[in-house]
């Protein structure tokens, strides 16, 4: 599959503190890919660089085949939301965007059409200040998607929405993918990245420490076997079993947790019976994005 976005080493700095250090990843076209990192780790900087707001200290890359030192040769093709969006707040949604295709020089007959596909339709004539914070980022995508990009960027587009607001920007991000759209968001609502990203780019510090499919990342990490006796007094014994079969684990809610592989959890029910101990509960538990992330940018500043 070829590549939306790719860059190698890019690098930003700022006198003596870098921002983004030696960055190499690939954004696969008609994918949602995922952009995380605790903050301060170089997610907004990266974006600024790819839409050409600021110049790279070092590195290449290339957005919709062109370089990024040329950003007027994509950026036609590329629609972005940075921070919150800017509208005026006495003209209605179809108007604030009727302006922006204005200035833009974009068809108007698009606003319409835009407005149903981020599901404003229903509130096009009314005016912005009265629409919800989800509404907001609603026509904030919609005003990304007015030069019908093949690429869109979205920095934080989930920010302070509740969770009716986070559902209704991810199944639009997923319906734009599902077209054809190329779409790169950045967020801290891990478990959102989980449900809709094909693929991720994980910083820490300004440096890649991942970049791939979501489901690669998530296989590679070690899974938990939970194992509950059905006798609390058991506890105790059932951890000696396990010590004995030198994995190591820690007691959480009454349970075991266990960092082992998922046929191991045959071994341990053996050993367990043999035992005298009945388990109540044995599952396999494979980490959410979440944690993969948390253990991941331990430490990180």
């Amino acid at each position: 599959m070829t590549s939306a976005v790719s860059v190698q080493d890019l690098t930003k700095s700022y006198g003596n503190q870098v921002a983004v250090s030696h960055a190499t990843f690939a954004v696969p076209h008609g994918s949602v890919c995922g952009f995380v990192g605790p903050n301060g780790s170089g997610k907004t900087t990266t974006i600024r660089m790819l839409l050409g707001l600021i110049s790279p200290t070092g590195g290449t890359g290339t957005v919709l085949g062109s370089s990024i030192s040329e950003p007027e040769n994509y950026l036609p093709r590329v629609g972005a939301l940075i921070e919150g969006p800017a509208f005026y707040p006495a003209l209605s949604g179809r108007e604030n965007l009727n302006v922006l295709a204005t200035l833009g020089k974009f068809p108007k007959d698009r606003v319409d059409q835009l407005l149903e596909t981020v599901g404003l339709a229903d509130r096009a004539n009314s005016k912005f200040k009265t629409y919800s914070l989800g509404m907001k980022q609603r026509l904030g995508i919609a005003a990304a998607l007015l030069p019908d990009p093949q690429l869109l960027i979205l920095d934080e587009p989930t920010n302070g929405l509740d969770p009716s607001g986070i559902h209704e920007v991810r199944t639009l991000l997923g319906d734009l993918a599902q077209s054809g759209t190329t779409v790169f968001v950045s967020s801290h609502l891990l478990s959102e990245i989980e449900m809709i990203c094909d693929s991720l780019v994980m910083l820490r510090e300004g440096r890649v420490i991942f970049s791939g499919a979501t489901h690669e990342l998530l296989a590679a990490q070690q899974p938990l076997i939970i194992a509950r006796p059905e006798n609390a007094r058991d506890l105790e014994a059932l951890g000696q079993v396990v010590e004995s079969l030198q994995k190591s684990f820690k007691v959480v809610d009454g349970a075991l947790e266990i960092m082992a592989p998922t046929q191991w959890a045959a071994s341990l029910n053996r050993a367990a019976f043999e035992s005298g101990i009945t388990l109540a509960e044995l599952q396999t538990q494979l980490p959410t994005l979440e944690e993969t992330f948390f253990d991941m940018t331990e430490g990180a500043s």
